[in-house]
């Protein structure tokens, strides 16, 4: 027996397995039988329950309460009676029982037992599914709860009022926050309830609201429970746990409670939780300057010289982007339709919604296109959407993945830092910084953590009125409308990574899964309703209106070599321009290439964090998605073997058939990005107890006396420093460097000071030689430069090609543009007879030509002398280029 009068917080005592807490007053009745209950489970429970305590905590009784506790303990030594002297409240107890527990784990039950102590195996195998850490608490309110005796009506009602109000107030998710039966990891546990201060009902509250702060996991888990008679509730006390939580929120904003002194007193600590919030606050803005930053460094070349710097690697990609960003601007200026032009392939026009136009930023950046020029519109998409989807991932890691560090930790916000490693990653990603030369649309993805956030909030538990699903839905269909605004490909691998994310969680968490499944497909129901009405005008255009195609093909070899995946991209730091060449199908679709020191590292992670549901789900997704960007053909390396890849089943599906398949190792970036997040947070986790869990990071033993917890943390300290090298030596050789810049030709001044006026009627268009297209797109950035003063055939599109409107790049072919294209690379004039110049007026008659423009350009010379033998007269030289005006005017 061992009775103890205001216990001495923080005691060192040996750790125990489980410590029960019992608060009791005036409960002489029914405690006996609860305490005869819980020591006969615990007992039985075997290898589970090695060692544990039982405390109960007398709050004042005026009855035998603790003369019965102190009976019971004198027949089982694990049972501890504590009297604190006074009727303090349930918050109170509560408070000094788990301030003198021990335990690994601590268990607050109701001295009426009203939910069965055999529930604790639920609560603890939900709390250890979830890696041991946080809260798993007893729910009523779950679909899947059995509530055998049920309250009086009136009281049912009462408690779903204040339920509703409380998650209003303090933990908007948290379906059940009064069931007293909850389990807890012991060391957050009792670093709750050293910063309460609450004494009454609403400490509950207070605690889950600590640990929802402190980035803890709270699960809710549905138990059995009963109704008992004799209950302390009384209506009226509803409206009291309320205040407590309104005088909670009011005074949180400036001051901290401090630890608690002998019998639970609460001590002030005025402005920690604001100094707490002040270093979160300054960490976030570091860390989002420091995603700037790289992201200018990346871009210094670009930004350095705006008029005359070009992506070295961006092929003409960058020509037709600033093109995108101009048409946009000058059609939504003279009132036309934003999703068709005729200002390239005259006559035949541009299914603009066709086209990855990214109308969701063209649109806000016409200003700065009108006033400043579409290059710097480039310039900007590329910069601040790069840091922008660095930042939306850092955001989603603190918010979903890592535990955030408790509001009065005085340590560095380690999870911050951990979570921005794997940001970092995944937006820095080699797939990234491929397309991050010629690609915005798969670059520029910050609405993509926005929207799996928001697919997360539809598996949290919500208001009991519901509403929280149509939000939460509504929400989602409003921000997936406008992720389909910046790119509808990106959208698709987004979604295919989700899904299989959570097939792997569900088939790991099978209880999870059915718990939020109905509301899920509620909110994504409701996501459907608002967003297909909102794209199905755009969608319908892109599909069936004036220029659409059905499918973009790019053969069998669009896929990655699985060498891919072990090398380091051309540009990385230790990067292999040559050997990276041969692994892609350019340089702008190096969409694996993450490198073999940071795949091993993954696996190590993997087989370390085994235990967590989420570390399998993440492995599994990107094993999956890797496989499946190796294509409907798989070479194994040095051998002729070829096997049949997983994507085959999706190549010839609708919306699938236009990936280029390679593209889907893009979802390894952010599985990999959490992966180190999680692995970066459990090594640089400061040193506490041991857990009992074997593992040494973020788990040292305190029982072993002075000596014995040195040893552990050098211990500790070793592991993490070799962890963290580790991940340093996995992230080195794939660090992005600068994107190199080339000069761009200036645009001749025939364009630039109108010249060409005199020469193109209305309904007329600029022929340049040779005719734009995906390999040569220089005039996209005359028209826009001129502002839009005249039409060109061909061009860099996507537009249809025959009868059966297959998707193409670029205008269909015909003969005199692909023979001036081939003069163009050849520098071979071919020989020109009357046959070519009646093929010449009718390719010019149909694009309804009014001047044909020679610009300086390589193998200039031969061009010329085509144009000359074809039209049979020399050109015209005018503003830096030769013309041939069709017909000839004046």
């Amino acid at each position: 027996m061992t009775t103890e009068d205001h216990p001495t917080p923080g005691t060192a005592r040996a750790a125990v397995d489980l410590t029960v807490v019992v608060p009791a007053y005036n409960e002489e009745h029914r405690l006996r039988p609860t305490l005869d209950a819980i020591r006969d489970h615990l007992r039985a429970a075997g290898a589970r329950w090695q060692s544990w305590e039982l405390i109960v905590v007398d709050d004042g009784s005026g009855d035998r309460t603790a003369e019965v506790a102190a009976e019971a303990a004198a027949e089982e030594p694990r049972i501890r009676v504590l009297t604190g002297g006074g009727n303090h409240g349930k918050g109170h107890a509560l408070r000094q029982g788990v301030l003198a527990s021990a335990g690994r784990r601590v268990l607050l039950t109701d001295a009426d037992l009203a939910t069965p102590i055999d529930e604790l195996d639920r609560l603890d195998k939900q709390l250890t599914a979830d890696g041991g850490d946080g809260a798993a608490i007893g729910s009523r309110a779950h679909p899947d709860a059995r509530i055998e005796v049920r309250q009086r009506a009136v009281r049912e009602w009462l408690g779903r009022l204040g339920n509703r109000l409380i998650q209003r107030v303090a933990v908007d998710g948290i379906s059940d926050t009064q069931c007293g039966f909850k389990l807890f990891e012991g060391d957050a546990a009792r670093a709750a309830f050293a910063a309460a201060r609450l004494d009454g009902w609403g400490t509950d509250v207070e605690i889950l609201r600590f640990f929802r702060r402190s980035g803890w996991p709270v699960t809710e888990v549905p138990v059995r429970w009963s109704h008992q008679p004799g209950s302390k509730v009384r209506p009226l006390d509803y409206g009291r746990v309320l205040l407590e939580l309104i005088r909670l929120r009011a005074a949180g904003r400036g001051e901290a409670a401090g630890p608690a002194g002998p019998g639970g007193e609460r001590t002030r600590t005025p402005g920690v939780r604001i100094r707490s919030w002040a270093r979160r606050r300054r960490t976030d803005l570091v860390v989002v300057s420091l995603f700037l930053l790289a992201s200018v460094f990346l871009y210094k070349g670009l930004w350095a010289d705006l008029d005359h710097a070009y992506l070295a690697d961006a092929g003409s990609d960058q020509n037709q982007w600033e093109w995108f960003f101009a048409v946009t601007a000058d059609n939504i200026t003279h009132l036309r339709n934003p999703l068709f032009t005729t200002a390239q392939n005259f006559p035949d026009g541009v299914n603009l919604m066709a086209n990855t136009v990214m109308l969701g930023l063209s649109v806000p950046l016409i200003p700065v296109t009108l006033g400043l020029g579409a290059t710097y519109s480039w310039a900007l998409v590329l910069t601040l959407g790069l840091a922008a989807t660095a930042t939306a991932w850092y955001w989603l890691f603190v918010r979903r993945l890592l535990p955030r560090e408790a509001p009065a930790n005085r340590q560095a916000p380690v999870n911050r830092w951990a979570a921005a490693v794997g940001a970092g990653l995944a937006a820095f990603a080699p797939p990234m910084m491929s397309h991050a030369n010629a690609h915005p649309n798969f670059l520029v993805l910050f609405m993509i953590p926005v929207i799996i956030d928001r697919a997360l909030k539809l598996c949290d538990p919500p208001p009991e009125d519901g509403r929280g699903v149509v939000r939460d839905g509504v929400l989602l269909g409003l921000f997936t409308t406008y992720q389909i605004f910046l790119g509808e490909e990106p959208l698709l691998l987004a979604v295919m990574g989700t899904l299989l994310f959570a097939l792997a969680y569900a088939a790991v968490r099978r209880d999870v899964a059915r718990a939020v499944t109905g509301r899920l497909l509620r909110g994504l129901g409701v996501a459907l309703a608002v967003c297909l009405p909102l794209v199905a005008a755009p969608l319908y255009w892109q599909f069936f209106g004036p220029q659409s195609y059905h499918s973009v093909l790019h053969g069998d070899n669009a896929g990655n070599s699985p060498l891919a995946f072990l090398e380091f991209s051309g540009r990385a730091l230790l990067g292999d321009e040559r050997t990276a060449d041969g692994l892609a199908l350019n340089r702008t679709e190096q969409n694996a290439f993450y490198g073999w020191p940071l795949l091993s590292l993954a696996l190590g992670i993997v087989v370390w964090l085994w235990r967590r549901a989420v570390v399998r789900a993440l492995a599994f997704t990107a094993v999956a998605a890797a496989l499946l960007s190796l294509g409907p053909k798989v070479r194994i390396p040095f051998t002729d073997v070829v096997l049949p890849g997983p994507w085959r089943a999706l190549a010839h599906q609708p919306l699938f058939e236009s990936v280029i398949e390679s593209r889907v190792a893009m979802i390894c970036a952010p599985a990999l990005g959490a992966l180190l997040a999680l692995a970066v947070a459990e090594l640089a986790a400061p040193a506490r107890r041991s857990r009992g869990r074997g593992d040494v990071p973020g788990g040292v033993d305190l029982s072993g006396g002075a000596d014995a917890f040195s040893r552990a943390l050098a211990d500790h300290r070793a592991v993490t420093a070799l962890g963290l090298a580790a991940v340093a030596a996995a992230l080195l050789p794939i660090l992005p460097t600068p994107l190199p810049v080339r000069d761009r030709p200036d645009v001749p001044e025939f364009l630039t000071r109108q010249m060409y006026r005199p020469y193109v009627d209305e309904g007329e268009s600029v022929v340049p030689v040779p005719l734009p297209d995906p390999g040569s797109a220089d005039a996209l950035r005359w028209q826009s430069v001129a502002g839009f003063g005249f039409s060109l055939p061909g061009g860099y599109f996507n537009g249809p090609w025959g009868e059966d409107r297959r998707g193409i790049y670029g205008a269909p072919p015909r003969y005199t543009s692909a023979m001036l294209r081939d003069v163009r690379y050849s520098g071979q004039v071919p020989k020109i007879d009357d046959r070519w110049r009646a093929q010449a007026r009718f390719d010019l008659e149909f694009w309804k030509a009014g001047v044909v423009v020679l610009a300086p350009q390589p193998n200039d010379a031969a061009l010329y002398e085509t144009l000359e033998k074809l039209f049979q007269r020399p050109g015209k030289r005018i503003g830096g280029v030769w013309i041939w005006d069709v017909p000839p005017k004046g």
